[in-house]
């Protein structure tokens, strides 16, 4: 299947909303690069060979995140954004603009490095460095962390956040991982339907969060893990691929342009993968837990969460009734914190006896893109080199 996402559509584990009340990125933080602390495109340094290019090496004035992958700087510039409501112009003279200087020290951006710096110091002298206390911990959306507790919300509908690794269910209470996959399968075709599906081409459209207009989408899948999913947006090709070892992102309009995936964010875009075909699904993870069932819009879903390679946790969501999967929330680690990525699945339809979702949204911290399909051709032959690293539009 195609993984997917629904950021607006809020998971209930109690029976009351749990919709976050701040205010999302704005389009120009997807577009302009915004997650980018105290940096400019450094000029004429190449990724070391024998390991990714870290933050420093891609930036200039990086003093505190230094050490770190550039797709684990961006995730982590996306936890800033979404914890304070902000964008990039926020923090970073120019952003947004023809002129950007990314390497400039505003006040906000040093404040920035200091909450950093507090940040760390609470977690290594509190919790043994583990990252317990993030930005949003405090924030909650909020540039200025409220220290009084509103009495419209002492008494008012509370507003909950589901934990980021969840517990497990009593036994008998729920049923177990096995059957929870089973019927899965079932709902889709059957295990037998679902080997006989090797590759598909799809097409359609992709529109943006904050915008009203689309733009033309298609996605290469090939089993049992190898995807590419291109959107050509005006300002230029998105693009996202995972050959079966490497994974890359290409994003139009900003600093970085195209970076490869590591680490727990390169084992997420594998498991996006893998959902592409997922008879083997159960097994890709090898620790999956039943939580306590929750709601989605309405429908009761399982819930079932999985650790997997190099700290990547993922959440299926599974609705009671059909047992089609409709959502997957998976985290990346990063220097401040967790990075979501959400899909959210619906309008599944019978392709080649294969139930698969034509209508669906991929979000994370710093965007969200909602597709719909208009065809899927399956078991097509697919060129090996569209899930190569990405070309820009009029590259070579």
């Amino acid at each position: 299947m195609i993984s997917i996402v629904f950021v607006t559509s809020g998971v209930n584990f109690t029976g009351r909303s749990s919709n976050p009340s701040f205010a999302r990125p704005t389009q120009t933080a997807v577009n302009s690069a915004p997650f980018f602390a105290g940096m400019a495109l450094a000029q004429g340094q190449a990724p070391a060979a024998a390991r990714p290019q870290m933050s420093e090496e891609a930036f200039k004035n990086i003093q505190v995140l230094k050490g770190i992958p550039v797709d684990e700087f961006m995730g982590t510039m996306g936890l800033f954004s979404a914890a304070l409501s902000v964008c990039c112009g926020d923090c970073h003279t120019g952003a947004g603009g023809s002129n950007p200087r990314w390497e400039a020290d505003p006040a906000r951006k040093q404040v920035a490095r200091r909450m950093v710096q507090m940040v760390n110091a609470i977690n290594r002298d509190n919790f043994n460095g583990r990252n317990v206390v993030t930005c949003w911990t405090c924030h909650r959306g909020s540039q200025s962390p409220s220290s009084t507790p509103p009495i419209d919300m002492v008494y008012g509908e509370p507003i909950l956040y589901p934990a980021d690794v969840l517990p497990a269910a009593a036994t008998g209470s729920v049923p177990t991982v096995d059957q929870i996959f089973d019927k899965y399968i079932q709902a889709l075709g059957g295990a037998q339907r679902l080997g006989a599906l090797t590759s598909y081409v799809a097409k359609g459209t992709s529109m943006l969060f904050g915008e009203v207009n689309t733009d033309p989408a298609e996605i290469y899948a090939k089993s049992p893990n190898q995807i590419a999913m291109i959107v050509h947006q005006r300002e230029g090709d998105l693009i996202r691929t995972f050959d079966g070892r490497a994974g890359w992102v290409l994003l139009p309009l900003t600093v970085v342009g195209l970076y490869p995936l590591n680490g727990s964010a390169l084992e997420g875009e594998k498991l996006d993968a893998q959902l592409s075909f997922p008879a083997g699904i159960k097994q890709s993870i090898p620790n999956w837990r039943v939580s306590f069932s929750a709601t989605i819009d309405g429908r009761d879903v399982y819930v079932v969460q999985g650790t997997g390679a190099n700290g990547m946790v993922a959440t299926f969501y599974f609705d009671k009734q059909s047992g089609l999967l409709r959502r997957v929330i998976r985290y990346a680690t990063s220097a401040m914190g967790r990075v979501p990525t959400q899909w959210d699945y619906s309008d599944y339809r019978p392709v080649a006896g294969v139930m698969m979702p034509f209508k669906f949204t991929y979000g994370w911290i710093s965007g969200r893109e909602e597709y719909t399909l208009t065809e899927i051709q399956p078991n097509v032959p697919i060129d090996a080199g569209k899930f190569d690293k990405p070309v820009p539009r009029g590259g070579k």
